[in-house]
């Protein structure tokens, strides 16, 4: 009774926001980019080169509207300090061209539409565009097939389905992709979503073959612009908050859920409230999912972004997991944690900040602190070293564009490490996860992770990806220890440790080197060809000899966001 009364509240809280924000929007508003990393440096590569943030959007949390990144490149046009190259000018037209219906500049249609009326803008199937609505349509498809040393199935995926955006009115965007997927996935893969029961990024699933698994995946969002200054988003999606590789915060890696976001933009602010409902558990048959309501949890967090200064931005956060809805938490303005503690500390508590500092044209360094528990004296190790109630997340990462003055290659270098028990908790349901995946850092916890990338555009409709890691990382012997990496596991239960001795690595020792070269090929707008080779090796404690492989791969994707499997 108290859950299916928490769920009618959440559903009118939702409903109030939708009937508020229809009522007031009375500025343009386009719908948001699907993150893409790949995508997105593009876009913020722009921003490292002018050498100063960027007065358009704050790039600490993802994703971004089409109609303010329209702006960012249309100021962009006449600018000899991103623009110098034919790759650079490709990019910018290429990004332009997919967002064409919020640029002020003047976009090419296509020279030769199909059957008159197909694709008479090269990003899109089929589009209208009027004063009063607007929308696109577009077919979504990934074909893949490799081969992996060691695997007696090869590797393969087929993707098809639709992508639909577009906006009413120019107050409410709208954007909603389906697809239906059938994959084999390499061993490491496969291994994963065996261990926890679900497909990184899409949750439920089922059997395909003997080997393989067959989802479902629906995504879509609408979006109100309220103020000039306040813009609602009510989705089902992922989110992204910070400037690297890995998030400690918040990532893409889980699973998409139910979200209510607020963004408020003033002056050199951004204010940035999410709540969202979760799936807490699954319940299983046999090993497979099965049909029927699974337990939900609720995530609220904030985060305050501002810049200082030209190059420097700070971005504040706090988030809260619970078991319940807690109206308590729907508060914007308030400090999460304060909130929390005045109710008797029930509830899964994250502190920490991310920066980003372009200290010269060309460079940034940024970072991120994601803060579980803490203790003073232990902390700093005054009292005693490796306290349990030590646990943190921390990320360096340095960004270099056009590197030694060659055009387009650009160099990314990053270090993360959690340490053991972060991201657990202690009470059922409150762990930083997402259908049985972290919401973070797709390791959990207790690692050390090194990620170096090169990026190189030799030709403007050719990209070049080298992508690297190094792990280091401890591993449960079974279902019963807890070492402190598995997020999903209550950190007061099975642990061989006491309070004290408690250090990144402990348990079965790992180390994973992993290399993946991609090169991908634009034949049309949003239609590439992608070659890939994937290096990996893992030594372990547990092990009697090195795990390696080799995995090459041949794909083909229109609309869709090319997969990594760096974890």
């Amino acid at each position: 009774m108290q859950k299916s009364t928490s769920h009618r509240l959440f559903g009118l809280f939702i409903f109030g926001i939708g009937l508020f924000s229809t009522s007031q929007s009375s500025l343009a508003q386009g719908a948001y980019i699907p993150y893409d990393r790949e995508y997105y440096h593009k876009v913020e590569r722009y921003e490292i080169l002018q050498g100063r943030n960027n007065p358009f959007f704050n790039s600490g949390y993802k994703p971004y509207r089409r109609d303010i990144v329209a702006k960012f490149l249309d100021s962009l046009a006449e600018d000899p300090v991103v623009i110098q190259s034919k790759a650079d000018q490709f990019n910018l037209d290429y990004l332009s061209q997919d967002n064409w219906e919020f640029s002020e500049r003047e976009i090419p249609t296509s020279k030769k539409p199909l059957l008159k009326s197909l694709y008479r803008q090269p990003g899109d199937f089929a589009h209208y565009e009027g004063e009063d609505f607007g929308i696109h349509l577009s077919p979504v498809i990934y074909l893949s097939g490799g081969t992996e040393t060691d695997n007696e199935q090869n590797p393969a995926r087929l993707a098809r389905g639709l992508v639909v955006r577009g906006s009413i009115d120019k107050k409410v965007g709208f954007y909603t992709y389906l697809t239906t997927s059938e994959v084999y996935f390499p061993s490491w893969v496969r291994d994963y979503t065996e261990y926890n029961g679900a497909v990184p990024g899409e949750g439920f699933w089922k059997e395909y073959n003997e080997n393989g698994y067959s989802y479902f995946s629906a995504l879509g969002h609408v979006s109100f612009q309220v103020t000039k200054h306040i813009e609602i988003q009510v989705g089902h999606d992922r989110n992204f908050a910070g400037e690297g590789y890995r998030s400690f915060q918040i990532s893409d890696f889980s699973n998409p859920y139910m979200f209510v976001k607020f963004n408020t933009k003033v002056w050199k602010f951004q204010l940035t409230n999410l709540w969202t409902q979760m799936t807490a558990d699954v319940f299983y048959d046999r090993g497979r999912p099965t049909d029927g309501r699974y337990p939900q949890k609720y995530f609220a967090y904030n985060r305050l972004g501002f810049n200082v200064g030209k190059n420097l931005n700070l971005g504040f956060f706090s988030s809260i997991m619970t078991d319940k809805i807690n109206f308590n938490y729907f508060n914007p303005f308030i400090f999460l944690r304060w909130v929390e503690q005045q109710q008797g500390t029930p509830d899964k508590v994250m502190l920490g900040l991310d920066a980003k500092w372009i200290f010269t044209p060309g460079m940034e360094l940024y970072g991120q602190f994601a803060l579980d528990e803490f203790v003073f004296d232990e902390f700093f190790e005054i009292s005693g070293e490796g306290s349990k109630r030590n646990k943190y997340g921390a990320q360096l990462g340095y960004k270099y564009i056009n590197v030694l003055g060659a055009k387009n290659l650009d160099f990314q270098l990053e270090w993360n490490q959690a340490r053991p028990y972060t991201f657990q908790e202690k009470v059922d349901y409150q762990s930083y996860s997402n259908w049985r995946t972290p919401l973070t850092h797709p390791r959990g916890a207790n690692f050390r992770e090194f990620v170096s990338i090169i990026r190189y555009q030799p030709l403007p409709r050719l990209d070049l990806n080298l992508t690297g890691f190094y792990q280091f990382f401890g591993a449960d012997e079974n279902a019963d220890i807890n070492w402190g990496g598995d997020v999903l596991k209550n950190r007061l239960e099975n642990s061989p440790t006491g309070l004290y001795e408690n250090y990144i690595g402990q348990g079965i020792e790992n180390k994973v080197i992993q290399s993946n070269l991609t090169a991908s090929y634009m034949l049309k707008h949003n239609f590439f060809v992608d070659a890939s080779h994937t290096f990996r090796r893992r030594t372990a404690q547990d092990l009697d000899s090195p795990v390696s492989s080799n995995y090459m791969q041949v794909a083909f994707r229109w609309n869709f966001v090319r997969p990594d499997f760096n974890y």
